[in-house]
């Protein structure tokens, strides 16, 4: 590993699995700039990379976390995915499935919301550490009330500028988020980057279905929404593209679920 960001005295009061996050960032934070009031750590202040459309203001509201995990995301899946589509206790089960986190990993939750998938790599990680990632501080406050486990870090951050040094993460998971941030290829981008040779990387996210396509779907859908629906080749295509092997594809409903493995170093 790399040295620190920090020198080990400049953070030696933060929590363990947070000093554990800055010393995977690849520029240095100034100790001044440590913000962990909240339990997460804020690498945003005031920035907004959410969008203004209204599905991605909604996820920044204070209402939203309040009925996320038990009425929001349920409802969500199936009218995303079809009645006959999996629910979200198995979606739980196929992120940990695509992942194969194993005891010791780095495992990084883009868009993490409430930490409902994130508290699950904790368990899978065991002495491993788990970041959740996300622009959303009412989304983070959930979390960090509701994650018991020391190997856990919160950040509040951009999907799209991740802070890490590439290769930081065994494991990167993007679940029901990707339509939603502003750029998502950037983002996209950003997970391989940071996702380590022989990682795993597991995303759930729209796939354009029906005779239209999606240049012709998605903008309408994302005008009124803020959610962009994604060709069904577009985004395997992307991952291959970027050096992933062994990428698969599971369609369902409007969803689907794609995996993929970085390369080993030879």
């Amino acid at each position: 590993m790399a040295d620190p960001v920090l020198a080990p005295d400049e953070h030696r009061d933060l929590a363990p699995a947070i000093s554990q996050a800055l010393d995977l960032f690849s520029t240095p934070l100034p100790s001044e700039g440590i913000d962990v009031g909240r339990g997460y750590l804020d690498l945003l202040g005031r920035q907004d990379p959410t969008g203004t459309h209204p599905g991605q203001r909604l996820m920044v509201s204070r209402v939203l976390p309040l009925v996320y995990q038990r009425f929001w995301r349920p409802f969500g899946v199936r009218l995303l995915m079809g009645l006959t589509g999996p629910g979200t206790g198995e979606e739980h089960r196929m992120a940990l499935s695509m992942l194969s986190i194993e005891p010791g990993d780095r495992v990084l939750d883009v868009a993490c919301g409430p930490g409902n998938f994130t508290r699950d790599f904790a368990r899978a990680a065991s002495d491993g550490l788990v970041v959740g990632i996300d622009a959303s501080a009412p989304m983070l406050d959930v979390a960090v009330r509701d994650t018991a486990s020391d190997n856990v870090a919160y950040l509040r951050g951009d999907a799209s500028a991740l802070p890490f040094r590439d290769g930081s993460f065994d494991a990167i998971c993007c679940f029901a988020a990707l339509y939603l941030i502003e750029e998502p290829m950037r983002a996209l981008a950003e997970i391989v980057r940071v996702l380590a040779p022989g990682g795993r990387v597991a995303l759930l996210t729209s796939c354009n279905r029906g005779p239209l396509p999606a240049e012709v779907t998605s903008p309408v859908v994302r005008r009124l929404s803020g959610v962009r629906i994604f060709a069904r080749d577009e985004l395997k295509r992307t991952l291959i593209d970027d050096g992933l092997v062994e990428v698969s594809r599971q369609v369902t409903g409007l969803a689907q679920f794609l995996s993929g493995r970085k390369p080993e170093v030879v």
